[in-house]
């Protein structure tokens, strides 16, 4: 008897679901550090009027707009899954990562503009020194808030927090390269390194928010998961075939904000029972969960005897069959 079975299951042990709605901490935590920092350098930039402290001060709206963005995405993505969204709501994280992006291509184009009228008439800088200890100030509070979000990113698996974790880190580098600039500045007395420092710090970030962009949009086209998912996945499924009698083909994965979906299909002797074929399924899928956290495995057991099961291996399986 040849067996054609669909079988879906998400993971035995489903993420602990109260968990998503608590990184919202992490997002009003960001939205603090935030508030503190335009604060400090704003001052800064008053105290000194460096164009290249502005533009670190800039930035750290756009951190505002993302940690706030980030908060708003957090909460749809911990919704449960419903009728009209049955695949749950993950996606929403790539939505906030995707405005954090565009925001920060729009304040590396902002900055650049305010940099060149001071590039080409430039202007002695003030009271350097209490600028630049405001400065500094306001960089370890990034550094600070930056690795816990790194940390939390990584643990929950928010790209979110990820994103904004890396947003952080790339504003504490920026700090460093304006700190350097308006230090020379204090040495050499060339005006034009604070604006040319801040033009450089533009297209620091235009980099990092294409970047960010870029990996949206991968993320809302359903690409497959990382190089080194996929290896452990596939050590996974080969552990099952060294009897001969097990084999798999059609592999399919996708990540979606938290959740990865892995899809295969599983062909077996076409003699196998109902009940020893789904009692291997449910086997594949346990071991899979275990590898990948926060995954959804979707199984199609087929008879290895049949021809036709090595020939639906496409996305549209039965367009053109009649059925």
């Amino acid at each position: 008897m040849s067996v054609n079975m669909h079988e879906e299951r998400r993971d035995p042990a489903p993420p602990p679901t109260p968990a998503r709605p608590s990184l919202g901490r992490f997002a009003w935590l960001s939205i603090a550090a935030a508030f503190a920092t335009i604060g400090l350098k704003t001052a800064a930039y008053l105290v000194t009027g460096s164009v290249g402290l502005l533009s670190d001060a800039m930035e750290s709206i756009v951190n505002l707009v993302g940690a706030v963005m980030a908060l708003a995405m957090l909460t749809v993505a911990a919704l449960p899954a419903d009728e009209n969204h049955s695949y749950g709501h993950s996606k929403a994280e790539y939505f906030s990562s995707g405005v954090e992006g565009g925001l920060i291509v729009i304040a590396a184009l902002s900055i650049a503009v305010a940099a060149i009228p001071r590039l080409l008439a430039p202007r002695p800088l003030e009271r350097i020194g209490l600028g630049l200890l405001v400065s500094v100030g306001a960089s370890l509070v990034n550094l600070g808030v930056a690795l816990v979000l790194k940390e939390a990113g990584r643990r929950h698996h928010s790209i979110t927090l990820e994103a904004n974790a890396h947003h952080l880190l790339t504003d504490v580098w920026t700090s460093a390269g304006v700190l350097v600039g308006v230090g020379a500045v204090a040495l050499t007395g060339w005006q034009r390194l604070d604006p040319l420092v801040a033009i450089a710090v533009a297209a620091n970030i235009l980099y990092t928010g294409a970047r960010i962009v870029h990996k949206s949009i991968h993320g809302l086209m359903d690409v497959a998961l990382p190089a080194e998912e996929l290896d452990a996945l596939r050590r996974v499924l080969d552990s099952y075939l060294h009897s001969g009698e097990v084999h798999y083909h059609d592999l399919r994965t996708r990540q979606s904000g938290a959740r990865r979906f892995v899809s295969l299909h599983v062909l077996v002797p076409g003699a196998w029972t109902v009940q020893r074929g789904h009692h291997l399924l449910e086997s594949i899928e346990a071991d899979i969960c275990r590898a990948l956290p926060n995954a959804t495995v979707f199984t199609h057991l087929e008879p290895l005897d049949d021809p036709a099961s090595w020939e639906d291996m496409t996305l549209d399986r039965h367009r053109g069959k009649g059925g």
